[in-house]
């Protein structure tokens, strides 16, 4: 934290990290001053707290018979909120990665349903258990560490207190007496030891208040709220990832690939003119050169047909929607220039996204048999097992597949994690090579 790195700015840098890159740099940078800030501020604000908690809690309890403590107590319930606000903004003292805020936005009805909000969040009680904590036991062990750095500042400025006192008796020790500043030295020294030991142990309670706090003032994917919103999130991706898969499939077929159709249609028109109808050099020697010309351009035409028509099979085959996965991964079998035994059995059509997860998955480890394995057997075998669509591919192979070295299986991977499944790759060398794909097959 405030560590000067060459040719860099300064940049704060956790605790943690601060404290790991070696004891003396440790105690050369501003982390332990920042330990100490936020330490002892979190004894000053604890007290307050404590006090403050205590008098609810008392008003609450005393008023509570007509009424009025009740909503004193539900104050209470609720004070866990800016507690938890300020102490994400306090942590900012001793870490750079600042806590984000665990609530949901408030809906813009009236107060009786942003109420209802925040007391329905987990997040809220959370913030309460943490502030309940913070009013006691952290509050008691920023106590006993303030009086320690207090103690030992004391100490190395006890020849300077000495003599300012001088002549009156001055006693660092109760039943010692210092006669002067140079008998006072020594508890200067013990006084120094004392704060190289408040820096590390001010690093080491900073360090676990960083973690409780990102633990109960942080947010929670298990949140019920936040995992409804994330698998909503989930499937609008998923959605439009479909829909923009389709629409470029869509142009694809009605557009370039009718034009390039249209155009080999002309070129074949062309180089029937140019040949006079059939009548072999009816058209000089420049007629022939030009017919030529136009059956390569004819020639080349053809083939970027059958290479969009590739693409646009790629990018969501027909069959797929008509007949489902088992049918998709047997055509692509039989174009396959390794061998391929599918073997898939399922109890019917599963969730869109589930079969185009799974049939791309299986191309892609397709593709890649037949670029970098040297196989020549490959097999596919899928099922149903327990709610969630399992799909293997081997190939006996050389092994030595690294899923991080491409972006393909990354990207698969990355999609696979969309549908909350996973995707395994073991390949070690001398082979086999196994991809294991697993989806839920339902939300």
């Amino acid at each position: 934290m405030g560590e000067e790195r060459a040719g860099e700015e300064r940049r704060p840098v956790a605790v943690w990290d601060a404290l790991r890159s070696g004891p003396l740099r440790f105690l050369r940078s501003a982390a332990p001053l920042r330990c100490w800030a936020h330490l002892v501020s979190g004894a000053v604000l604890g007290l307050l707290l404590l006090v403050v908690l205590v008098l609810l809690l008392a008003a609450g309890l005393a008023l509570s018979v007509v009424g009025i403590g009740l909503l004193v107590l539900l104050g209470v319930a609720l004070a866990g909120v800016p507690v938890g606000a300020l102490e994400r903004r306090r942590l900012r003292l001793v870490e750079p990665l600042p806590v984000p805020d665990p609530h949901r936005a408030l809906p813009g009805a009236g107060r009786g349903a942003r109420l209802r909000t925040r007391l329905r969040e987990r997040a809220t009680w959370r913030e309460l258990g943490y502030t309940v904590l913070f009013a006691s036991v952290l509050t008691a062990a920023d106590l006993g560490f303030t009086a320690v750095l207090a103690f030992s500042a004391l100490l190395v400025g006890s020849p300077v207190v000495v003599w300012a006192l001088a002549p009156e008796t001055v006693m660092l020790i109760p039943g010692r007496a210092v006669p002067g500043p140079v008998e006072a030295l020594p508890a200067t020294a013990v006084g120094l030891a004392g704060l190289v030991f408040c820096a590390y142990a001010g690093a080491l309670l900073t360090s676990g208040r960083v973690r409780l706090a990102r633990l109960l003032l942080g947010p929670r994917e298990e949140d019920p709220a936040r995992v409804l919103e994330l698998t909503r999130s989930r499937a609008r991706l998923v959605d439009a990832f479909e829909a923009e898969r389709r629409r470029i499939e869509r142009d694809l077929h009605d557009g370039a690939q009718q034009q390039l159709v249209a155009l080999s249609m002309t070129l074949g028109l062309a180089a029937y003119e140019l040949g006079g109808r059939g009548a072999p050099g009816a058209g000089g020697a420049g007629g022939d050169r030009a017919a030529a010309l136009v059956d390569r351009a004819r020639g080349e035409a053809r083939q970027a047909l059958e290479q969009l028509r590739g693409l646009v099979r790629g990018i969501h085959p027909q069959v797929l929607t008509d007949h489902g996965l088992a049918a998709a991964v047997a055509e692509v079998a039989l174009r396959h220039p390794i061998p391929v035994e599918v073997d898939i059995d399922l109890p019917g059509r599963l969730p869109g996204p589930v079969e185009t997860t799974a049939y791309f998955t299986v191309t892609e480890a397709l593709t890649n048999a037949a670029k970098h394995s040297a196989a020549t057997a490959v097999t596919v075998r899928g099922r149903v097992e327990d709610g969630r669509l399992v799909v293997q591919v081997t190939d006996d192979g050389r092994g030595g597949a690294d899923p991080a070295a491409g972006a393909g299986l990354q990207g698969l991977a990355d999609r696979v994690a969309i549908l909350r499944g996973r995707l395994m790759v073991t390949s070690p060398i001398g082979g086999p090579t196994r991809l294991r794909v697993e989806v839920p097959c339902s939300g």
